[in-house]
């Protein structure tokens, strides 16, 4: 079974996650960030993973360390996951619409981290939710699971649209990438 169990405890932030890559794409997120919930949400749907991620953090703060720490901990849970990566198909990418952001999303879990962002928001902020995070998640996912990650941003005025669609692309590429391929093996 190709899963981990992270367990993360700093100063800011005490955060608890279960990953499942062979699952159906249910999820339990709670980490008290109610925008960044939907959107971790849907990822997990999308990419047919079965995720539990449980946080609290100072998040009377701000949500930086929160959404952050979410990443570092789904990256190395991917990493423990995917073990030698034997069999997997590695690359995944998706152009997601979503009314009128059009995003496109391409990955590698090569072992080699790297995240190329193109995306402007239009706004700096959804439910008071800094926009800034969405690029700080990806970023940290991205160096602890060892995958390259290209992100843009085709078109799109509306933020809400232009995040979500990057998260289900997210999710699409990431169902791809870690698809079984016995040819491989």
């Amino acid at each position: 079974m190709r899963s981990a169990t992270i367990d993360r405890s700093t100063n800011e932030t005490k955060i608890n996650l279960i990953l499942n890559l062979d699952g159906v794409g249910k999820g339990i997120i709670k980490t008290n960030v109610p925008f960044f919930d939907h959107m971790v949400d849907q990822l997990t749907f999308h990419s047919q993973i079965d995720l539990e991620l449980r946080a609290q953090g100072d998040v009377e703060i701000d949500y930086h360390h929160t959404v952050e720490d979410c990443g570092i901990c789904l990256g190395k849970a991917f990493s423990e996951a995917m073990g030698d990566k034997k069999g997997i198909k590695r690359y995944g990418f998706f152009l997601l619409p979503m009314d009128d952001a059009l995003i496109r999303v391409a990955l590698d879990f090569s072992g080699r981290s790297f995240l190329s962002w193109k995306v402007r928001f239009p706004t700096s902020s959804v439910g008071g939710f800094d926009l800034e995070l969405v690029r700080e998640f990806f970023n940290s996912f991205s160096t602890n699971s060892g995958a390259t990650i290209h992100v843009e941003m085709l078109d799109g005025f509306n933020s809400h649209h232009i995040s979500e669609a990057i998260f289900k692309g997210m999710g699409k590429a990431i169902k791809m990438a870690v698809a079984r391929d016995e040819r491989l093996d």
